[in-house]
Parts: structure tokens; C-alpha cells; sequence
């Protein structure tokens, strides 16, 4: 007897939600405790900077869970502390460019022909670069730091936003009620704030959650180049950056940050993915 097999229906949508369940709820759960370790680092690890060369490379062991690094700094410390920039960085830059997206979809919409050929001739050639690719050209014009990786990665996402915005605020601007409301009358903004804002903000949720993942990953590989937080300040791409020297001696120093990326990705990917089925879902009906 062959087991059931989850479709695009309404009920494939539900027998899939009631299999992944127990892997969102752990998604989940991952991604609270590396948030509880962005805000509040000092209460999950000690002091990320505290140099002991008598211990440099240790494997994982007493006192030092994840072993330590060249200087003898612990791996714990660095990889809870380092959640604060990857996040700060990732979710940061995934909020922004959902701000100017949408400010820019709605304007592409709403603004007239001109205008929206104008916006999404612009998306259209910002999309045709890699999003990575396209962070570390702004970056190479603005300079290394954490403010402008953040910026940079919110330019390279902001273009899809954008376009996925101006979709739905095209399909609410011509539905039956808005332009009956049009008609009667009511003011442009209102119809805008009461109307088309609403309805852009499902799909804006759903597509944010999936790119803070991509926002993650630019974040991390831009730092795995040097251009990302100075030294010491600990951060995950860095990490890995330092511990390609190491491999031979402690192969454990670009194990757990490079896990502490991995995961928090997947975690973000699979609530993602979770939110769009569940949106999708609602959709349908």
C-alpha cells in the first residue's frame, strides 16, 4: 500500500502542514535561542574577546565546549556572541529592503505608466545580478563595516520587494471595490492605507522571512571576505574566514560557526517556507 502523496490541493497543503510540523516547531525553537543570543549573549557564554594562548586550539572539552581558537579565545563565546552581527546584518537588511521594496512596488503601482515603467525597468536591471554579486559592488564603493554590508544587501534585495509589491497593489488597484471607492469619492490615500496596504502585507511577510536567509548568507559570505565587522568583534563569516589556517590542527574552529550559519538559515528557511503554505492555504479558500 503506497503512502499518500501531498498535491498542490487544499488537501495536500494540510497532510504536508501535518508532516512538517514537528520540524517547524523545531525551526522554531532554533531560531528563538539564536535571537535569546543576539539580545542577551553575556547570559549564554562569557567573554568573547578574552585571550589565553596556554589553550590556543584546543579541541572541544572541559571548560571549553567548543574548543578554542588561535588565541585561545573561546569558540562558545565567539559563536553566541557572533549572533548579534549575523542577525543584526541579516534581519536588519531583510526589514529594510521589505520598507524601500514596498515603498517602491507601491510607487510603481500607483504612480501612473511613466512612473511604473521607469521603477521596474530599474528592478529589472538590479535582478539581473546575483544578489551577492551585487552587495559586494556596493560594498566596493562604500567601504568594509557593518553599516554598509547592511546596506548593501538591502539594495540587492529591495529590486524583489519591489516587484512582488507592485503584483499585488496592481491586482488590488483594479479589483471592483477600490474602484468603487474611487468613485465614491474617497480620498487617494485612504484608499491606499485602508485597502492596498492591507493586502500587500501577507505576501511582504511571507517574502521576507524567505530572503532573510539569502540576507543571512550575503551577510556572512561578505564577511568571510574581510569586508564585513573589524576584528575582534566576533562574527560567523569572519570566523570561518580565520580558520582556514587552522584546519589541519583544530578542524573544530570552522565546525560550529559554520553549523551556527547553516542551521539559523534553514531554521529561517523552513518558518519561511511554513508561512507560505499557510498563506497559500488561506488564499485558496
Amino acid at each position: 500500500m503506497t503512502a499518500p502523496v501531498a498535491d498542490g490541493t487544499a488537501a495536500g497543503r494540510a497532510l504536508r502542514a501535518r508532516t512538517l510540523r514537528p520540524v517547524v516547531l523545531l525551526a522554531g525553537a532554533f531560531f528563538v535561542l539564536v535571537c535569546a543570543a543576539a539580545l542577551v549573549p553575556w547570559l549564554l557564554a562569557g567573554d568573547p574577546n578574552a585571550v589565553d594562548p596556554a589553550v590556543a586550539l584546543r579541541p572541544p572539552g572541559h571548560g571549553h565546549p567548543f574548543g578554542t581558537d588561535q588565541l585561545g579565545r573561546d569558540i562558545l563565546a565567539r559563536v553566541v556572541h557572533g549572533a548579534r552581527s549575523s542577525l543584526l546584518v541579516g534581519l536588519g537588511s531583510t526589514v529594510l529592503a521589505g520598507l524601500a521594496g514596498s515603498a517602491w512596488g507601491l510607487l510603481s503601482a500607483l504612480g501612473g505608466r511613466v512612473v511604473d515603467e521607469t521603477a521596474m525597468r530599474v528592478a529589472d536591471v538590479l535582478l539581473s545580478f546575483p544578489s551577492v554579486l551585487m552587495a559586494l559592488l556596493v560594498v566596493a564603493v562604500l567601504g568594509p563595516g557593518t553599516v554598509n554590508v547592511t546596506v548593501a544587501i538591502t539594495i540587492s534585495l529591495a529590486p524583489g520587494f519591489a516587484r512582488v509589491v507592485r503584483v499585488r497593489a496592481v491586482v488590488v488597484r483594479d479589483s471592483a471595490y477600490v474602484r468603487a471607492a474611487v468613485n465614491l469619492g474617497v480620498r487617494r490615500t485612504r484608499v491606499v492605507l485602508r485597502h492596498v496596504v492591507p493586502n500587500v502585507l501577507a505576501p511582504l511577510l511571507v517574502l521576507a522571512t524567505v530572503n532573510a536567509g539569502t540576507a543571512i548568507i550575503a551577510g556572512a559570505s561578505l564577511s568571510f571576505l574581510g569586508l564585513g565587522p573589524k576584528p575582534p568583534d566576533p562574527e560567523w563569516g569572519s570566523m570561518l574566514a580565520q580558520s582556514r589556517a587552522y584546519l589541519d590542527a583544530a578542524w573544530t574552529y570552522a565546525l560550529f560557526p559554520g553549523a551556527a550559519i547553516t542551521l539559523t538559515v534553514m531554521s529561517v528557511t523552513v518558518l519561511g517556507r511554513a508561512l507560505r503554505d499557510r498563506y497559500e492555504g488561506r488564499d485558496a479558500r
